[in-house]
């Protein structure tokens, strides 16, 4: 059973499961036959706690006429297993029945955030990989005041599989010369702006760039910032219209400064930071200079080799301040190679 995930897909989405064996074997087992068995398709997530917990493996409730009785059902097939592993966010835990810690079965409940007070009591058999955002959705669902939802939020389905092997990072060992084959298309809703990189310049940073243009980190964001004459500014994820995927997020990291003699002429990109050099991450600029005041002190990795009049227009809309009055979101970030 090492090595095994399951993958659950809901109503709202995937979760993916990494299985725990060496923690609780009998109740990854016990899971992986139930799954395999068609058990858990049709059931429902009958209770949810906002931004707490989310409920599920109840048999009963793939029967809306026995609503009165759900979770009850699914008792009494386990002995408790207890462990050291915590029911912190995005562990997955067997639920038992009338306080009885032997009484475990069907029934398992997926921790959206950290529940100490079930330490010990809760036996931990798996943790969640992927999709804790699809798990803290079905949480906000509305529901009464037993926490039942008033939707029917459904597992289609549970499929067993191997964990996939790990892999490097996207873009991580392409040497400069393959980097710079790239070039990206910010497709935003004013039209196309077309990127040329400088890995001889920054290629830490354009490796970057092009992993979170790859995972779609930029897809859906906002321009938040227009300075006629000095920047247009993106890729500020507090603009996104949709949050980030734990895929996505583990993308998102602080970058080491690579200044260098590039000077901010019009259409240089280069990232954005705070008061710490070190701090750039996922906003970038695009220069509308010359703008000798950033030379040196922001790290410019690429160019706009095509699109200057898209970045004009997105430089001449109404702001407020800094902030554009109407919304200019960037579409997605196309990569090609030439």
């Amino acid at each position: 059973m090492r090595g095994k995930q399951a993958v659950i897909d809901t109503d709202m989405g995937a979760i993916v499961i990494d299985l725990l064996p060496e923690a609780a074997p009998n109740h990854v087992g016990y899971f992986i036959k139930n799954a395999q068995d068609g058990l858990y398709t049709g059931t429902i997530f009958h209770r949810v706690v906002r931004q707490g917990i989310i409920q599920g493996g109840d048999p009963l409730t793939k029967d809306p006429s026995k609503a009165e009785s759900y979770g009850s059902g699914g008792f009494g097939a386990l002995k408790a297993e207890r462990n050291a592993e915590k029911n912190t966010r995005g562990a997955v835990s067997a639920v038992v029945g009338n306080n009885n810690p032997d009484s475990g079965g069907t029934q398992f409940f997926i921790c959206v955030s950290d529940q100490p007070a079930l330490d010990g009591v809760f036996d931990v058999f798996g943790r969640i990989s992927e999709g804790i955002l699809v798990a803290q959705k079905i949480s906000e669902s509305a529901a009464d005041d037993k926490g039942r939802p008033n939707s029917r939020v459904a597992i289609k389905s549970v499929v067993i599989r191997d964990k996939p092997a790990a892999r490097p990072e996207p873009f991580s060992t392409e040497s400069a010369a393959e980097l710079g084959s790239y070039r990206a298309v910010v497709e935003t809703t004013m039209g196309n702006i077309t990127f040329e990189f400088m890995p001889d310049k920054a290629p830490e940073h354009v490796r970057n760039f092009l992993r979170l243009a790859q995972a779609g980190v930029y897809d859906g964001i906002g321009f938040h910032r227009v300075v006629k004459g000095f920047v247009i500014q993106t890729g500020y994820l507090p603009a996104r219209s949709e949050p980030l995927s734990e895929s996505q997020q583990r993308f998102v990291r602080n970058l080491q400064p690579e200044f260098n003699d590039t000077q901010h002429a019009k259409g240089t990109v280069s990232m954005a930071r705070g008061a710490d050099p070190a701090s750039a991450d996922t906003s970038f600029f695009i220069s509308l200079g010359p703008n000798a005041v950033l030379d040196g002190k922001y790290t410019a990795f690429a160019r706009v080799v095509d699109g200057m009049p898209v970045v004009e227009a997105i430089e001449s809309v109404p702001v407020t301040g800094e902030a554009p009055q109407t919304r200019v979101e960037v579409r997605r970030v196309r990569l090609e190679r030439r």
